[in-house]
């Protein structure tokens, strides 16, 4: 349907009309000056070409006071996808995420490289959700606040380099700058997944005490440790096994979780990270209410055409009066 944005520029239609019969003529003083081009702008006759110009002048000036009046085509409504999730991931990019004891693609890859792909590929199938991402070492930083842009949170992530917030890992810190982040969000909206492959080393806030400050605030924490329980290292004394894990603070982790009425999972592969990521997938989506719109479709440039046109018709049916006579 039509709709006008600014119908009361139509009140500007009669000031034509105003300016002719209220204001007064100026005195004239006698003197005149000469301009070649007087034609152009001189009083029609009273021939009856004359009143071609006057047709197309009124309609230039209603084709103007038109498109001031802003047009647009209103469309039917459409609903906006709304799934009622607002998701915030911390991921650990501490010294420790270097460590290659994964694979990717068959081959061996960082616990880093690991994540960004798997991580990413769980932030892309987030249609209609907002997702946010917060980086964290030494300290924790929001790289990108909740959004519904998926490219950009996968970009940044994609972006993010060992060492960008220090080589230490402040678990409780990114815990708490996403419970700062959450808190204006509705009570059952408020979802945390926290990756890491080590335990507490730097921050001002226990792990322990941001999860009991997240628990009041209604913030519900999924933590996953990341990391192969075994891995062969080559020394000068041959190859030996360790475990790359053993720094991994599992204890920690679940009790941030179960004190959150979260869960803990422990990502030992990139296939078992991907499975993690699938059942996080499954988290039944909190229903809100959907947004409708109708699109609106600006149509203003159709009758300034029309006037423009219309103008250039009035100098043109001038040009022949003056010709004519």
């Amino acid at each position: 349907m039509l709709e006008w944005a600014w119908p009361w520029v139509g009140a500007t239609a009669v000031l034509p009309l105003l300016m002719r019969y209220v204001l007064r003529p100026a005195a004239g003083s006698g003197k005149a000056v000469r301009v070649p081009f007087y034609h152009l702008a001189e009083p029609a006759s009273s021939s009856a070409r004359d009143w071609l110009s006057l047709i197309f002048g009124v309609l230039a000036w209603c084709a103007l006071i038109a498109a001031g009046m802003r047009p647009q085509w209103v469309s039917e409504p459409v609903s906006l996808p709304a799934t009622g999730r607002d998701l915030l991931v911390a991921v650990d990019i501490s010294g420790s995420m270097e460590t290659a004891d994964l694979e990717l693609a068959g081959n061996p890859a960082t616990r880093l490289a690991v994540v960004k792909n798997v991580v990413g590929e769980f932030l892309e199938e987030r249609q209609g959700d907002r997702v946010g991402l917060i980086l964290f070492g030494r300290r924790a930083y929001l790289q990108t606040p909740l959004t519904f842009d998926r490219n950009t949170t996968r970009q940044m992530l994609d972006e993010a380099v060992i060492g960008l917030a220090g080589k230490e890992t402040a678990i409780g810190d990114a815990i708490g700058l996403a419970v700062k982040r959450l808190r204006e969000q509705p009570h059952d909206q408020k979802v945390l997944v926290l990756l890491t492959d080590g335990a507490n080393t730097a921050g001002a806030v226990e792990p322990l005490k941001a999860a009991q400050l997240a628990a009041e605030e209604g913030v519900k924490v999924y933590s996953i440790g990341v990391g192969a329980d075994e891995m062969l290292v080559r020394s000068l004394f041959g190859t030996r096994r360790v475990n790359p894990s053993a720094e991994l603070d599992e204890r920690t982790l679940t009790a941030i979780a179960q004190s959150t009425q979260g869960r803990y999972f422990r990502a030992r592969d990139t296939e078992e990270l991907r499975e993690i990521y699938a059942l996080l997938d499954e988290l039944e989506p909190v229903e809100q209410e959907q947004d409708v719109v109708r699109p609106r479709a600006d149509l203003f440039f159709y009758p300034l055409l029309a006037a423009i046109l219309a103008a250039a018709l009035t100098v043109v049916s001038r040009q022949l009066v003056w010709r004519a006579s």
